[in-house]
């Protein structure tokens, strides 16, 4: 069984592990650096096996009232193909409600994923990359 939370805290070391597991390409080599995607997240949207083990996570950055930019959503490979991401976007959606954009940058492997959760493909994105990790 699977337990969905918003207000469970999360370490670096737990959300690297969860990353790496994942297969998602962040910095996980760099715990301050995720403490601080932690500690600054706007919303974080958790999934916890019956291990209380963290399976899947949906970190978001929002204003709650126009924009919502959903920045991670990672699930365990071994807890992939069974609606966890799908339901980390639902509750995130919830919560910040109707009026307000959910966006996101996929990852290539991801691009007919999002789709399936009711996301459409735009074009008129722009974006400035980061420095390499």
């Amino acid at each position: 069984m699977i337990t969905y939370s918003n207000n469970k805290e999360i370490t670096a070391k737990q959300l690297a592990t969860l990353f790496a597991n994942s297969g998602i390409h962040r910095p996980i080599e760099d715990l301050p650096r995720l403490e601080k995607m932690i500690r600054n997240a706007s919303v974080i949207w958790t999934a916890w096996d019956n291990k209380q083990e963290l399976v899947g996570v949906a970190r978001a950055i929002t204003d709650f009232s126009y924009a919502c930019y959903l920045s991670d959503l990672a699930v365990d490979k071994k807890y992939q193909r069974q609606g966890i991401g799908k339901r980390l976007v639902e509750e995130l959606a919830k919560q910040i409600g109707p009026d307000v954009s959910l966006v996101l940058l996929a990852a290539e492997s991801a691009t007919n994923y999002y789709p399936k959760l009711q996301f459409e493909n735009v074009d008129n994105a722009f974006l400035k990359r980061r420095r390499a990790f």
